[in-house]
């Protein structure tokens, strides 16, 4: 009945708020939403999380679909789900350590199950499950005292509900019978989507994914949905996974298992990239959900390498970690952290606040930009004999980051040329440029 009332009286409410949003204005971001955009683009490493019940298959994140179940059969999964040894504090700590300055919980993923205790569905956390704890405010009250800023994923598509009608492109077997509206499945998200924002304190950015399930014309009516995010938090940032060019309402770009720029794992083919703050997502493994098989980790070395490079093209690095079904992230997953975390306590100056380099992408490397500082990141296993850069600033001095020791530099016509054979190759050899 509790539930029941919920429904009616938000359905009363999202249609009086629909009667005005309509008609959306174009959209003028807050001086908040400008000023945490900043923050956002300074902060360069952020942690995503896919957890969900999916995690006690050990299939990864997308096992619904491609296992061929029926959700009714999938759903009893959450009776059994009870993550004994989640920590949020520990969760933090290590994120905290590892230089992170933001992480990113799946909140609902296309599985339809709710990790936080929601009055619009019995299919979520607190109501399906023996744990009755809510994650997600679990993980907002640890990230506001560990002054990590936290970031929600929300999926518009789902696998489970009768009202996600017409379906797209997946989800066609998973034993649903029967269709309801579309107008219904959106005012659950939009209710939905107003818990987040109301009951758990300044959440930084809603993650939006699953747009491209439909069809290119397919009116998801976003601006709406946007307009009610930017109402009820101006400084939460909207970004959406729909691997197109941003579209208004929009606070960043992200890019999927791309940086900016290049299309090798094929999301990315035609894509715009726009004036807005970029962000680049990326699995610690192969999967993003947890498979108890992927123990394929990238090296620290890698992942160290994947960050520079991301910084290099003035975006920041998500990267992802499937958490256990008993609540514990993966020991390799935190081994990797610790080195990551340790070589920003060396080098974050070199990737914390930058922007793109003058140079983005070349052979040996990568550059970031801080004020009259250019860090040359050369990532190479073999050491080039010399690197050339084109700059239109002249360099006053080039020296070692590390031991702060000169760098042989041969100034030419249109820029430098840095005589580098003797330097020794590293995980990052560093040499910084100071320019007039």
């Amino acid at each position: 009945m509790k539930r029941l009332f919920y429904t009616i009286v938000s359905c009363i409410l999202l249609s009086a708020t629909n009667i005005h949003a309509s008609q959306p204005e174009s959209y003028v971001p807050t001086q908040e939403n400008l000023k945490a955009r900043q923050e956002f683009s300074d902060s360069k490493f952020g942690i995503f999380l896919h957890w969900g019940i999916y995690s006690m298959f050990g299939q990864g994140e997308w096992y619904l679909q491609t296992g061929g179940l029926d959700c009714h059969e999938y759903a009893k999964a959450a009776s059994g789900f009870y993550p004994s040894k989640f920590d949020a504090e520990k969760w933090i700590s290590a994120f905290k350590d590892a230089g992170a300055k933001y992480i990113c919980f799946t909140t609902r993923h296309h599985d339809g199950f709710s990790m936080f205790d929601t009055e619009y569905s019995d299919y979520d956390i607190i109501d399906a499950t023996p744990f009755k704890r809510d994650i997600v405010k679990e993980l907002a009250d640890e990230c506001a005292r560990q002054d990590i800023k936290l970031h929600l994923y929300y999926s518009h598509l789902d696998w489970t509900r009768e009202d996600y009608y017409p379906l797209g492109k997946t989800g066609h077997k998973t034993g649903r019978k029967s269709h309801g509206k579309w107008d219904t499945y959106y005012s659950f998200m939009n209710n939905q989507l107003t818990e987040l924002l109301t009951n758990y304190g300044p959440i930084g950015a809603i993650w939006f994914d699953g747009m491209w399930d439909q069809p290119k014309n397919f009116d998801w009516r976003l601006e709406e949905q946007y307009a009610l995010i930017h109402k009820l938090q101006p400084a939460c940032l909207i970004g959406n996974n729909h691997h197109k060019a941003p579209k208004q309402g929009e606070d960043f770009q992200m890019f999927e298992r791309d940086l900016p720029g290049e299309n090798k794992a094929g999301y990315s083919a035609g894509t715009e990239i726009g004036n807005l703050p970029l962000e680049t997502c990326q699995t610690m493994n192969g999967m993003w959900g947890y498979k108890v098989k992927d123990q394929n980790y990238k090296s620290s070395k890698e992942l160290i390498r994947l960050l520079v490079r991301t910084a290099g093209k003035g975006a920041n690095l998500l990267i992802n970690i499937g958490p256990q079904p008993n609540g514990e992230i993966p020991e390799l997953a935190l081994d990797r952290l610790k080195a990551m975390g340790e070589w920003l306590r060396k080098y974050g100056e070199t990737i914390y606040g930058t922007t793109a380099g003058d140079i983005m992408t070349a052979e040996w490397g990568t550059t970031t930009r801080k004020g009259d500082k250019l860090y040359v990141h050369i990532i190479a296993d073999k050491m080039p004999q010399f690197v050339t850069l084109p700059l239109k600033q002249k360099v006053k001095k080039a020296i070692l980051f590390d031991s702060q020791d000169k760098v042989n530099m041969e100034r030419i016509k249109g820029g430098v040329v840095l005589h580098t054979s003797e330097l020794k190759p590293s995980t990052d050899c560093i040499i910084e440029l100071t320019l007039n």
